[in-house]
């Protein structure tokens, strides 16, 4: 067996050595430590509560564990549940391996190495493991490229490489290994052909070369990239739909232009093509999911960072699609986005991709989680009647997991690395050490974003040493609400903030959106980085004809909506004025704390006698759209109308 490293070690040194075309390196989530009063509140919550649901209704409410039990026990049981079951125990692995870093627990630790054995004890001697195949069906296997042997495989192996990053054991490892083994057996170059129905396990083999060196498992991803889009799934059975545009299979990686299909498969796949690049230097995937990534954001992206609109293929329509109340905007798409952007941030330096992944997170996902961490949105609209609730659960259960180590992983994507210096991308209150050279350099950030915009960076270099730090610049700060301007701000004029060090002006460039303080640091120096954080009125393109004559509000990086419990029961029934003035308050008891947003606004009112309609000016409070519907159902819109005759009532 060759030797393991630690992943952020071993990719770096690699990455440094084969892709000429990556600019920044991550910090990964292991080396950073959150105190953020945002986000480590969230974080304590998965760990504390929302793990305790994975696994109460992994091992106790459905029979995802009970699966893995029955391979062991071989005595001819059924399969229970549906055939991609197997992928949520090894999300929530993944997640509580995460979750041990940030939040170390035994018991925790004793679960996850209990279902570790349970899985250990299901594999095959061959390598196969696959609950649903091996219970009655084992002729079957590897003849329906739609059926997830694959996408089930390769968060298996993202759930080892997360665990023995944290813990240092490796029995779940090995298991990956072995199964990685038995695929590359039968699949790859100079043998049978094969296209990941649900993409996966192209980004989940790189993330296994990275710790085990073994360069078999980075040709075999990026052979999986190569197989897409030549008609290689005939001859094989495809259950889940007949045009493999679904699955991103309509023409090669390379000459990708549009965004089609599954949401969620696009996602895991551009994120495996940017991973692939960024260790070979394929410039033609680059090229590819550049073009891509612009068809996303600059037509088919929700203010909010969700994407997919259509729940009827969980995926994209046509440009310019994007309907409100009907939005699908699956939280696994979120996810996905948060994966992808990272990635074409570290490839570029431009911090365009950043822009989009804060987005992301702090809306289309962090909405999929409760406040009280036990409840789920599988499809985050941007506009209720009253219908919709958070779930305990689904049937189909890739969100909760997914969502949960997405926050338990929070500090992959703060900060970054190069030769010449430190960038700092997302505001999150936080500590890490760089090595600039043969200097160790711990740096602390503490903030109350997104409430405010003050940033303050505190650098401790061991001894005196030039570096330049790069801090992003939101790109709501300077007058574009996104890439591309699907969506823009009204006033599109650009606001200032401040950069001072040890509380003086300095010189700074700005590249790619970053400000570049390039100067001689010296223990104890502090930056601060003061962003404005005004109320924002965003219109949509004409194009988007479901916001034709409306109107969002966002502040910082944070879309809000109306909730009817703020507001008598009601969101729909008034208008936002051009005029209307804007204040904002912190509200520290409600919803776990939250900035809210009052202004006036003339609202319809059905008068007793239910014969007339009268107008009346109210004060309309808005919240976070993040936080809408922890108080039961509630109606509730993220466009807002601007004229009355836009007004919907009696919903």
């Amino acid at each position: 067996m060759k030797p393991i490293l630690p992943l952020f070690l071993l990719l770096s040194t690699l990455l440094h050595a084969q892709s000429p075309t990556r600019k920044i390196e991550p910090v990964n989530f292991s080396q950073v430590t959150i105190t953020d009063s945002f986000w480590k509140p969230t974080l304590d919550k998965v760990a504390t509560t929302t793990l305790q649901a994975c696994i109460y209704q992994t091992e106790v409410k459905t029979p995802r564990i009970r699966n893995f039990e029955k391979v062991a026990r071989n005595k001819n049981e059924k399969h229970e549940g549906i055939f991609y079951d197997d992928s949520d125990v090894f999300k929530a692995l993944e997640a509580i391996a995460y979750s041990l870093k940030n939040h170390p627990n035994p018991e925790l630790e004793k679960k996850a190495d209990e279902w570790i054995d349970k899985i250990a004890a299901a594999q095959l001697p061959d390598g196969y493991i696959n609950t649903y195949y091996t219970l009655g069906r084992l002729n079957e296997r590897w003849t329906d490229m739609s059926m997830h042997e694959d996408y089930n495989g390769g968060h298996l192996i993202e759930a080892a490489v997360a665990y023995y990053q944290v813990t240092g054991k490796r029995k779940l490892l090995d298991v990956a290994i072995r199964f990685a083994d038995h695929f590359d057996s039968l699949f790859g170059p100079g043998k049978k052909h094969w296209v990941t129905g649900h993409q996966e396990l192209e980004l989940a083999l790189v993330k296994l070369y990275s710790v085990t060196q073994d360069k078999k498992y980075l040709t075999l991803a990026h052979w999986l990239l190569e197989e897409r889009g030549h008609k290689y799934a005939k001859g094989y059975t495809w259950t889940e739909w007949k045009d493999t545009a679904y699955a991103q299979d309509v023409v090669p990686v390379r000459e990708q232009k549009e965004i089609t299909g599954h949401a969620v498969r696009a996602m895991y796949l551009y994120t495996g093509a940017a991973d692939v690049a960024a260790l070979t230097g394929d410039e033609g995937y680059m090229k590819a999911m550049q073009a891509v990534w612009e068809d996303v954001v600059f037509r088919n992206m929700y203010i909010t960072g969700g994407i997919g609109s259509s729940g009827s293929n969980e995926g994209f329509s046509t440009d310019y699609d994007l309907p409100n109340e009907q939005a699908y905007c699956e939280t696994c798409a979120s996810v996905g986005m948060v994966f992808w952007n990272q990635r074409m941030n570290l490839l570029t330096g431009n911090s365009q991709f950043i822009d989009v992944l804060e987005r992301s997170l702090y809306n289309g996902a962090r909405d999929g989680l409760s406040l009280s961490g036990d409840r789920f949105f599988y499809g985050n609209p941007l506009a209720s009647d009253g219908r919709h609730y958070r779930r305990e659960w689904f049937g189909t259960a890739c969100c909760p997991a997914n969502i949960a180590r997405l926050v338990s992983s929070l500090g992959d994507y703060i900060y970054g690395y190069s030769k010449t210096g430190i960038w700092v991308n997302l505001f999150i209150g936080s500590t890490t050490t760089f090595t600039i050279g043969k200097t160790t350099v711990p740096v602390s950030m503490e903030t109350n974003y997104p409430w405010d915009g003050s940033v303050k960076l505190t650098v401790n270099p061991a001894t005196k040493a030039r570096f330049k730090m790069y801090l992003r610049i939101p790109g709501w700060v300077v007058g574009e609400a996104v890439p591309g301007d699907l969506f823009h701000f009204e006033d599109k004029k650009k606001s200032d903030f401040t950069l001072l060090v040890n509380g003086k002006p300095v010189p700074y460039t700005v590249e790619n959106g970053y400000a570049i303080v390039d100067r001689t640091w010296k223990k104890g120096d502090q930056v601060q980085f003061e962003l404005p954080m005004e109320v924002k009125r965003i219109v949509a393109r004409p194009e988007v004809k479901q916001d034709e004559g409306r109107v969002a509000l966002q502040r910082g990086p944070l879309v809000y909506c109306v909730e009817g419990a703020d507001n008598e029961g009601q969101a729909w029934n008034f208008i936002l004025p051009d005029h209307a003035k804007f204040q904002t308050s912190f509200q520290k008891d409600l919803l776990e704390g939250i900035t809210t947003i009052q202004f006036e606004a003339p609202t319809l009112q059905i008068a007793p006698d239910g014969q007339s309609i009268r107008t009346e000016t109210k004060q309309i409070t808005a919240i976070p759209y993040y936080a809408w519907c922890n108080r039961g159902k509630n109606p509730m819109q993220v466009w807002l109308p601007r004229k009355i005759t836009d007004i919907k009532i009696n919903r």
